[in-house]
C-alpha cells in the first residue's frame, strides 16, 4: 500500500480544543487568538491568494531557492525518508522529490488537516510511483514524539517560514523536539524569513487589495461558527505593524468602536476596545546570527545557508550535535555521516 496514515487529531475534538484556546486568549491581557484558526477552507483559499500577491515575496522566493538547492541536497544526503512538518498541500516537497530522480523514499507529511493530506497523497502517488506516504494527522507542536521509527537516513523539512509564528519559548521547545527526530547523518531543512526594510514587511502583510485583511478577519467567522459567537466581523479593521525591537510583524484586529461579544459555547462575554484589539499573529524575522544561535540552543549546528539575491528569505540546513535526549543509539550504517551539500 502506497498511502497509510496515523490520526492523532480527531475532528470531534476540534471545538473543545478551540474553546480552550479562545477562552484563554480572550481573557488574557492583551487579548489574542492563535493563528492556527485562520485555516478553515475559506481561510486556506484566501492564503493561497495571498501567496500570489505582488507584495508577498515569501512563497515564490522559497520555491526558487528550493529549485536551486534540491539537486545538491538530495545528491549528498541521499535520504530514505523525508518528513515535512506542516505539509499542507505538499507543494514544496515536489522540488525534493523531483531531485530523487525516481529513487524510492518514504514521505511523512505532518498536518492537522486529514482531507488535505489524503488529497495531496493521491496527487503525489500519481506523479511519483515509487513513493510511499505515511501521513501523520497531528499538530507539529504536540505530536512529533508519535512519528514512527525512521526508515533510513532522514531529512526533516519545515518550510514556509512557519517557525516565525512561534514565540521564543514555543520555538525553542519545538526545535528541541525536531532535534529528537534526528540521528547522526540526518538533517533539518528550515525556511525562514529575514529581517529587512520594515516597509517591505508591512506591505507583505497588508496588501493593497485587502486579501490579507480578509484573511485576518476570517478567524472571527471561524469562531462565530464553531463557538456560537456574535462577532460583528465587518466592524474590525486589520492592522499589520513591524515591531523592530522584537524583529516581528504583528497582525491585529481592532474594532472601530467598543464591541461586546457573546460566545455562547463558552458562556463567556467579552468587551473589546479599539485601543486593545485582538492580537492574531506574530511573524518573527531572523538574521543568520539569530538562526545559528537558536539552532545551537536546540542541539543543532548550521551546515549551510542560502539566500536569494535580495536577501529576503533563507534556507538553512542543520544537523544534530551529540545524541538526542532519548539516548537512542545510531544505527551502525549511519555512524560518522554528516554530509554537507555544496549549495
Amino acid at each position: 500500500m502506497q498511502y497509510t496514515r496515523e490520526v492523532h487529531v480527531h475532528p470531534e475534538t476540534f471545538p473543545e480544543t478551540m474553546a480552550e484556546d479562545v477562552r484563554r486568549g480572550l481573557t488574557h491581557t492583551p487579548k489574542f487568538l492563535p493563528p492556527k484558526y485562520f485555516y478553515d477552507p475559506r481561510g486556506s483559499a484566501l492564503f493561497e491568494q495571498i501567496t500570489e500577491l505582488p507584495e508577498y515575496y515569501l512563497t515564490r522566493t522559497e520555491h526558487e531557492l528550493l529549485r536551486r538547492v534540491a539537486p545538491g541536497l538530495i545528491r549528498h544526503l541521499r535520504p530514505r525518508e523525508i518528513v515535512e512538518l506542516g505539509s499542507g498541500a505538499s507543494a514544496k516537497v515536489r522540488h525534493l522529490l523531483d531531485a530523487l530522480d525516481g529513487a524510492p523514499v518514504r514521505y511523512l507529511p505532518v498536518d492537522v488537516d486529514e482531507q488535505m493530506v489524503a488529497r495531496a497523497a493521491g496527487e503525489l502517488i500519481r506523479g511519483y510511483p515509487l513513493l510511499r506516504i505515511h501521513g501523520i494527522i497531528g499538530d507539529f507542536e504536540r505530536h512529533l514524539p508519535r512519528l514512527p521509527a525512521p526508515a533510513g537516513r532522514r531529512l526533516v523539512a519545515f518550510l514556509g517560514s512557519t517557525l516565525g509564528n512561534l514565540d521564543p519559548p514555543a520555538r525553542h521547545a519545538f526545535l528541541r523536539e525536531v532535534r529528537r527526530l534526528l540521528l547522526p547523518g540526518d538533517q533539518f531543512l528550515l525556511g525562514i524569513d529575514l529581517v529587512k526594510d520594515p516597509a517591505a514587511l508591512e506591505a507583505a502583510y497588508d496588501d493593497a487589495q485587502g486579501v490579507t485583511a480578509e484573511f485576518n478577519r476570517n478567524i472571527l467567522h471561524v469562531i462565530n461558527r464553531t463557538l456560537q459567537a456574535n462577532f460583528r466581523v465587518e466592524a474590525f479593521e486589520h492592522r499589520a505593524r513591524y515591531n523592530r525591537p522584537a524583529a516581528r510583524i504583528e497582525m491585529h484586529l481592532h474594532p472601530r468602536s467598543p464591541q461586546t461579544v457573546r460566545l455562547a459555547a463558552l458562556d463567556l462575554t467579552v468587551t473589546i476596545t479599539p485601543e486593545e484589539g485582538i492580537w492574531t499573529e506574530s511573524s518573527y524575522k531572523f538574521t543568520r546570527e539569530s538562526c545559528v544561535s537558536m539552532l545551537r540552543a536546540a542541539g543543532m549546528r548550521m551546515d549551510d545557508w542560502l539566500t536569494d539575491l535580495g536577501r529576503q528569505f533563507a534556507l538553512t540546513l542543520a544537523s544534530p550535535v551529540g545524541m538526542p535526549e532519548s539516548g537512542r543509539e545510531a544505527p551502525a550504517e549511519r555512524e560518522g555521516l554528516t554530509p554537507v551539500p555544496a549549495w
